[in-house]
């Protein structure tokens, strides 16, 4: 199921920013793009969203910034060391040729490159992991949020779905009476003209196949599970669990027995509502999908 939350926090001298986004998928796939150099987070952070999502391609981004001026400025002394002894030479050889040179100040030298540089501070990161895992309840309880209120919209439309399969449903067998009649006279038809240019057939032997054609065609028992499958489908939509596994391969089933349906019909109005079936379930499969 999508979904997206954000946040953002801050720990003096840090500050940070969270983005976490899902897309539909069959498992759960956690990517994350969060700094290396916090010990123990990454695991903390999967774990986490391993606890609070089952399905579905999640990524979560988090951005750690530090503030500079909290660190001020320290002296390079390696680099200082060899802007004098480069100074040293620039005036040596100056004076050979009778050259004199104005001497540097110390804010002259200060403000070459590299001879001043922000201080290395080696932080403890510990409460800073410990404000950033805090955190995560509230931004996943953020993110959960936006997927049930999806959700909910989901379950709306697949339950008018449900509702028009039962309808179709209720149609296919109403026609059954009437399908039955057409296919007796059918059935009647062909024997006469068989009975015409036949001599000696076994009247027990008709009366058997027709039976068994009788058997082969009869499309009851694709409609009771149809209906059982509706049944069961809501069922599945009223739980908490999640849920969108077992409707997928619910779908399957509705499938099969809409393609049987066509398959036996032999009835222009009941193929022609095995194939709205048809349709509607695939609408209902592509939903199926987003659901968790």
């Amino acid at each position: 199921m999508t979904g997206f939350a954000a946040a953002k926090g801050a720990l003096a001298p840090w500050s940070w920013s969270w983005d976490i986004r899902s897309v539909n998928a069959k498992g759960l796939d956690i990517r994350l793009r969060v700094p290396d150099w916090i010990e123990g987070l990454e695991p903390a952070v999967r774990k986490a969203i391993g606890s609070a999502v089952a399905r579905g391609n999640v990524t979560l981004s988090l951005r750690v910034t530090r503030d500079t001026d909290e660190a001020g400025l320290a002296l390079n002394v390696a680099t200082l060391d060899e802007v004098l002894s480069t100074l040293g030479e620039i005036q040596a050889r100056a004076g050979q040729v009778g050259l004199e040179l104005a001497v540097p100040n110390a804010v002259d030298i200060a403000t070459m490159r590299g001879v001043l540089q922000n201080a290395q501070v080696e932080d403890d990161t510990g409460p800073l992991m410990k404000a950033l895992t805090g955190e995560l309840p509230a931004l996943l309880a953020d993110f959960n949020a936006m997927r049930a209120h999806e959700g909910v919209a989901l379950i709306q439309i697949l339950s008018g779905q449900l509702d028009q399969i039962e309808a179709l449903v209720a149609e296919a067998e109403a026609l059954l009476s009437e399908r039955s009649a057409a296919q007796a006279e059918a059935m009647r038809g062909a024997m006469a003209r068989v009975m015409e240019n036949t001599d000696g057939i076994d009247g027990d032997r008709i009366e058997q196949e027709l039976a068994l054609i009788a058997v082969k065609s009869d499309v009851r028992e694709e409609l009771d599970r149809l209906t059982a499958h509706v049944a069961q489908a809501r069922s599945l939509m009223t739980g908490d669990e999640p849920r969108g596994r077992k409707l997928d391969f619910l779908m399957q089933e509705f499938n099969r027995e809409a393609n049987t349906l066509c398959s036996k019909a032999g009835f222009q109005p009941l193929t022609r509502i095995g194939l709205d079936l048809k349709t509607l379930i695939d609408q209902m499969r592509e939903q199926v999908q987003n659901i968790e």
